[in-house]
């Protein structure tokens, strides 16, 4: 019996695919991926990495591409380099072995969702409260004591990933026009059109859409803008002395309540278009750990809704060790799960910047 020809691993195939590419050039007006793909006659290993991470899985190249599947050079470049982004952030990691565990693994994303809501809701019954509103249940000193170490270390742990990469794709000293091109991508998501103004073809196969990059938005602005509702409420309480709970015309709600809305709406439209998307155009060992990420951001802003609709109830003692226990598993998991990737993505997109500089 002759023995089967060895698999190829994620980088090996993402070389073979991308030199085809390469060689082709029908994608060349397609999204960032192609031209810095183009830019280059051989491919090091931080090269391809670096088109890994700048690919954001549109999928447009694929449909347009004539040696798909059953061509014998059976591209399939969307999930070659998924799958090598995948590898990449888990190899970066910091500490190592995390990312692979929570990258790949939707019951270990649940586990920690389950984990971190029975600390909270320990939290809440163990410790008093020393003030009004949600503090009456949960001191303020309990919260820092609690979400202080689980937001710096992770941040921490990402710093440690982010420098790794920098330094493998040979990042240099960055400019001011550098930071505007690489936010204005990212702020617009322009890489999930596929480079044409329709939009990708996420989930609806050789047609165009513009649903995924609506849904991504919503998601990233309503995290961006809970995330400045946090920051502003630590403001009014350390320099003007002015504790929750907060009125609605107030920067806490007006930034949070819009943002708890926009997290949830679009991360359930996230995961909607995920289950309809095909995954074999995707990284298929990661699917269970996106998606149990995915359904993390939706839960975290559905919990902080409805922590907000039930002020003055008796609701509030079990929905705020909820919502804290989501939140604090969103940071704890935050250097290794699928939120790692929007940071080394804006990290690509900066490098890439560098590239297209004269």
């Amino acid at each position: 019996m002759l023995d089967e020809p060895p698999t190829a691993t994620p980088l090996e195939e993402a070389r073979r695919q991308v030199r085809i590419c390469n060689a082709c050039r029908y994608c060349e007006g397609y999204c960032a991926v192609f031209p810095s793909m183009f830019s280059r006659r051989s491919f090091a290993d931080a090269d391809l990495s670096q088109l890994a991470q700048l690919c954001h899985n549109c999928r447009g190249c694929h449909y347009a591409c004539q040696y798909t599947e059953p061509h014998e050079f059976a591209l399939n470049l969307p999930a070659a380099l998924a799958d090598l982004r995948a590898e990449d952030q888990i190899r970066l990691a910091w500490p190592s072995g995390l990312a692979g565990v929570f990258q790949r693994s939707g019951v270990a994303m649940a586990a920690a969702m389950a984990a971190g809501t029975a600390i909270l809701f320990l939290a809440v019954a163990a410790l008093p409260g020393d003030g009004p509103g949600f503090y009456s249940h949960l001191s303020h000193a309990a919260m820092v004591a609690i979400f202080t170490p689980a937001f710096l270390f992770p941040l921490a742990a990402l710093w440690v990933a982010l420098r790794r990469y920098w330094r493998e794709v040979g990042g240099g000293r960055t400019t001011l026009s550098h930071w505007r091109d690489a936010s204005l991508a990212a702020a617009t998501l322009r890489n999930l059109s596929g480079g044409a103004a329709k939009g990708c073809n996420f989930e609806k196969g050789d047609r165009y859409s513009q649903a995924r990059r609506h849904a991504h938005s919503a998601a990233m602005w309503g995290f961006l803008l809970c995330f400045a509702s946090t920051a502003s409420g630590t403001i009014l309480h350390y320099l003007f002395d002015w504790p929750a709970p907060y009125p609605f015309l107030s920067p806490p709600k007006l930034l949070g309540v819009p943002g708890g809305i926009l997290l949830t709406a679009g991360a359930a439209a996230l995961a909607v278009l995920k289950l309809k998307s095909d995954s074999k155009l995707g990284s298929e060992s990661a699917w269970g750990g996106e998606m149990a990420f995915t359904l993390l951001l939706c839960f975290t802003g559905l919990s902080g809704l409805a922590l907000y609709a039930a002020t003055g109830t008796v609701l509030v003692a079990p929905l705020l060790a909820a919502h804290l226990g989501l939140v604090l598993t969103l940071f704890l998991t935050l250097p290794w799960s699928k939120m790692a990737h929007g940071f080394f993505r804006f990290a690509a997109l900066l490098r890439d910047a560098q590239r297209k500089s004269p």
